[in-house]
């Protein structure tokens, strides 16, 4: 179990914050509900660990330990979520031959709740997507691809909400600019809206409307781009919103040992995650809530 264990070799395992930027008091367990969120992106079709002679990950990540891992964090709070950042398919031969039946059928063993979509699951065209479809037994959101023309038009929602332990979650979906990055025979008629206004609509939708305590993107933006800052990355996009508490990210395969904590819109705390790829690390956010609806939150990376 100890390669399941948080790291804490790298500038400490864990990031305190809160979503408006105050250092909570500690309180008791009767007083506080909490809330876990488990996360994977970019997991492309590695669904047994890489071999013990890799260079850079031997022996790690493979579904199986995952599943273990899950489970154990499930035992410990039952009030968890299991949410994945896109690019579930392509990257083994498993995809090739099965065109991504399997990875649906085993996050569905897994019990995900939410994933939103990533560029290469378009890889067998969004017809190949959606054929694949009953065998996930989880939702898939992305409220920035517009699939009304499309096969994927009504099965696929900008947003779902889930209540744990009477707290109301909202989780959105954000997507990559797909032109230029994927053939348009595959993605065919969807149509790409501006992730900023397209969040600033939905969180307000899900804050104020909905009355959701909790706002979480699934992003697959990417986490920032240093060479093209002004293209529209998860660190930007939490710079120019508000009431998002957490961004789950992926695209760019970005390792954080832990969450980075960025000021949003109105100068408040609020977290950007992503852990790497393949399977090999799953992130995890703990978020309490006191008698009084406030937020705070812990956060690290598990390796598997």
């Amino acid at each position: 179990m100890k390669r399941r264990d948080f790291i804490k070799q790298i500038g400490g395992a864990s990031a305190l914050t809160v979503t408006g930027g105050l250092m909570l008091p500690s309180f008791t367990s009767k007083e506080k509900r909490h809330i876990t969120i488990l996360h994977t992106n970019d997991t492309h079709s590695h669904i047994e660990p890489f071999k013990a002679n890799h260079k850079r990950h031997a022996n790690k990540g493979g579904v199986a330990k995952r599943a273990t891992l899950i489970e154990q964090v499930r035992r410990e709070n039952p009030n968890t979520l299991l949410l994945d950042a896109g690019d579930i398919f392509q990257g083994t031969p498993y995809f090739n031959f099965f065109g991504g039946a399997l990875e649906f059928k085993l996050m569905s063993m897994l019990k995900y709740d939410v994933a939103t979509i990533g560029n290469h699951d378009f890889d067998n065209s969004i017809d190949g997507f959606y054929k694949q479809l009953p065998h996930a037994k989880f939702d898939f959101v992305s409220a920035n691809y517009d699939f009304k023309n499309t096969v994927l038009d009504t099965h696929v929602k900008p947003y779902k909400i889930i209540v744990k332990d009477g707290i109301k979650i909202g989780i959105f979906g954000l997507g990559v600019q797909l032109d230029g990055l994927v053939n348009k025979k595959l993605y065919k008629e969807t149509v790409y809206l501006d992730p900023i206004e397209v969040t600033q609509d939905i969180t307000n939708e899900l804050k104020n409307e909905k009355k959701c305590e909790l706002i979480i993107c699934l992003s697959h933006l990417g986490y920032y781009y240093k060479n093209t800052p002004e293209v529209i990355s998860d660190l930007n996009l939490a710079k120019a919103t508000k009431n998002i508490d957490l961004i789950i990210g992926g695209h760019t395969h970005t390792f954080l040992p832990k969450p980075t904590i960025v000021k949003n819109i109105e100068d408040k705390n609020m977290l950007v995650n992503q852990v790497g790829a393949y399977g090999i690390n799953v992130g995890r956010i703990d978020f309490y809530f006191d008698e009084k609806g406030n937020k705070s939150s812990t956060g690290t990376t598990i390796i598997v």
